[in-house]
């Protein structure tokens, strides 16, 4: 790992160019996670701009991180996004949304992952290698208590889709955990954390929210178009201008900031990648978007 205040006397050039190093390793430990679970990642928008744009996302957030550093938010961040198309785009019923949860829930607490089901063998999978970590006594709790605030949110947005229910904006943005950032970010802090570095947990995580919701309406801004075609919820069809939700980011993005300085001292890197994520969150959707066509 590279300190992150190192970086300031490096050339910006160097710097991209490490990026995008660790980035192309990063892409190919995703397509080999993609074949070896066909059954979570064939559909069509799994294209390769998907593990490619999904893997600079992480690289430039933590430009001081190694591609194995890196691997678990990654990883996690890949399964989310399978996650997300079985429940938004695959799932027909409540019955069969409600047990989607309710085996990864089960397999998250230590249960078998379900035969032929490549959901839960890829969750079960992640699972094991982040008991390794020797911070999963302290952080392997808050991981599981992500995974289950992001299924509940997933699930809350599902029942809104599928009743045509119209949340408030508020409520909306309230149901942040559907993104499912805090959830990869636990495990990445999970993954690369010492025992003795776990600490300021009220604080990281508090952190860590308010980032999700920044991101949450900047994915908003940028995936407008998509939203309408594939019949995604989004922040602007809730009675929200374009303008209104800008300046509400930028309000957002402001109360994230100083909930990260504290933890500068602290936790650097965690620190440094929870406002990079925010702020190449803020470049990337200017431009483009994570999923592939239909």
């Amino acid at each position: 790992m590279t300190d992150p205040t190192s970086l300031a006397a490096w050339p910006a050039a160097t710097i991209s160019g490490t990026v995008c190093a660790v980035a192309g390793q990063s892409q190919r430990d995703m397509r080999e996670w993609a074949a070896a679970y066909p059954g979570l990642f064939s559909a069509k928008p799994f294209d390769g701009a998907l593990y490619s744009t999904l893997s600079l996302a992480m690289a430039f957030s933590g430009p001081w991180f190694t591609a194995e550093q890196l691997r678990m938010a990654n990883k996690v961040c890949l399964w989310a996004f399978g996650l997300d198309w079985l429940v938004d785009y695959v799932a027909t019923s409540q019955e069969e949304v409600d047990g989607i949860a309710r085996r990864c829930l089960d397999v998250a607490a230590g249960a078998p992952s379900v035969p032929g089901d490549d959901l839960t063998r890829l969750l079960a999978d992640i699972r094991d290698e982040l008991a390794a970590s020797p911070a999963s006594p302290v952080l392997g709790p808050v991981w599981r208590e992500e995974l289950g605030r992001m299924l509940e949110a997933m699930l809350k947005e599902w029942r809104w889709k599928s009743t045509k229910a119209t949340p408030t904006f508020e409520e909306y943005l309230a149901n942040a955990d559907n993104l499912g950032f805090c959830f990869a970010f636990a495990a990445h802090w999970l993954h690369t954390t010492g025992p003795e570095d776990a600490a300021d947990l009220g604080q990281v995580r508090e952190a860590s929210r308010a980032v999700q919701r920044v991101i949450r309406l900047l994915n908003d801004l940028g995936t407008y178009e998509r939203d309408l075609l594939w019949g995604d919820l989004n922040a602007l069809l809730l009675g929200a201008g374009r303008a209104e939700v800008e300046r509400l980011i930028a309000e957002l993005a402001g109360r994230s900031r100083e909930l990260i300085a504290p933890l500068r001292s602290t936790h650097p890197e965690l620190a440094g990648y929870l406002e990079r994520q925010m702020d190449f969150c803020a470049g990337f959707y200017r431009v483009a978007d994570y999923w592939g066509t239909l």
